[in-house]
């Protein structure tokens, strides 16, 4: 029954102050952790470019290329954060939503067969193949809308969310459709730049723990080295590990609540249901422009609503290959057709 939900109307906005104070502290706190991700990230720069490089290297070609690396990695490690931060991760079009006479109906339902019946009805005409547990159409009641394929609501940021793979506090956004690539690269190259660091920091690193005079390590300057090799050390396993876990996520065409919880489809639960071959799927999230693959650049494939069904029959029958992936792309691979 659906007499807890509330008409959707416009409602007068809360003027109460306390309540608004409460609510600009809300937002930000949810920026804390993108705060001490961007201070430990300016402090490195600052004790590996002048500690490290500029105080304690001696080689001048040394100071070039550790340089010249260091900042070739900064720079597409910082662009592919930014982007994952700031890009708007989009929301559910108009048609998927109830109109008010449907909604005025379902608050009218006096049983869980009406609703579902209403539902089902509507979703008919939308490009939905995923299901609740019972076989009915996923519907949010905070939304008022039928969701899309791989749709989730976000308690955080409030709405629906296309292909929602989890939200991120690291990042105060949700890791979605339209960021998702930013966020493998961001954690790809933030690997790449804490290894960076603890590999051209090693040896000077080694020199501080044996007393010696090599690198000139005085006062704060072996507080820094010290410091700056420890953190980039603890990063990377860190980052090493969730990078490889959505290497792993992208060859199986799955979110991060999709591992946890498989999408259900008319047949029944399936994780692999989205999965289309290794290769494309990782063309869905990096797209088929090989240029800009390792670029933060948006290039994923379709528009985060509708996506291809995996054919069990083609797959099992010829194998994942490349010669099964072209066969099954050109002939058996269904898009979602309207919920039945």
């Amino acid at each position: 029954m659906m007499t807890s939900m509330e008409p959707r109307v416009s409602h007068p906005r809360n003027t109460n102050p306390i309540r608004q104070s409460c609510q600009h502290c809300f937002l930000l706190v949810k920026w804390i952790p993108v705060v001490f991700i961007m201070s430990i990230i300016a402090w490195s720069y600052y004790a590996y470019v002048y500690e490290l490089c500029i105080l304690t290297v001696n080689s001048v070609l040394d100071q070039i290329i550790y340089l010249a690396g260091y900042h070739l990695i900064f720079v597409i490690f910082m662009w592919s954060y930014i982007k994952t931060i700031f890009t708007d991760v989009g929301g559910v079009p108009p048609e998927f939503k109830l109109p008010q006479s449907l909604y005025d109906r379902l608050n009218e339902a006096d049983s869980e067969g009406t609703t579902r019946q209403l539902l089902d009805s509507f979703a008919r005409n939308l490009p939905v193949s995923n299901t609740t547990m019972n076989g009915a159409a996923r519907y949010c009641e905070k939304c008022y809308h039928v969701k899309p394929d791989r749709t989730h609501h976000c308690s955080v940021c409030r709405k629906c969310v296309p292909k929602m793979d989890h939200h991120c506090p690291w990042v105060n956004n949700c890791v979605a459709f339209k960021n998702y690539k930013f966020f493998v690269l961001f954690l790809g190259y933030g690997l790449i730049y804490c290894i960076f660091i603890s590999l051209t920091s090693l040896q000077y690193f080694v020199a501080f723990w044996k007393f010696t005079s090599q690198g000139h390590l005085e006062g704060m300057g072996k507080f820094h080295i010290l410091f700056l090799f420890f953190v980039a050390v603890m990063f990377a396993i860190s980052l090493g590990s969730l990078f490889s876990y959505h290497c792993y996520l992208i060859t199986k065409n799955r979110s991060t609540l999709e591992s946890f919880r498989a999408p259900i489809f008319h047949s029944g639960p399936d994780k692999d249901g989205f999965s289309l071959g290794r290769y494309n799927n990782f063309q869905e999230v990096f797209g088929d422009n090989k240029a800009l693959w390792f670029l933060p650049i948006f290039t994923s494939l379709g528009d985060g609503l509708k996506f291809p069904i995996r054919s069990m029959t083609c797959y099992e029958a010829m194998g994942n290959t490349q010669q099964s992936r072209t066969g099954c792309e050109n002939t058996v691979i269904e898009m979602p057709q309207p919920c039945v």
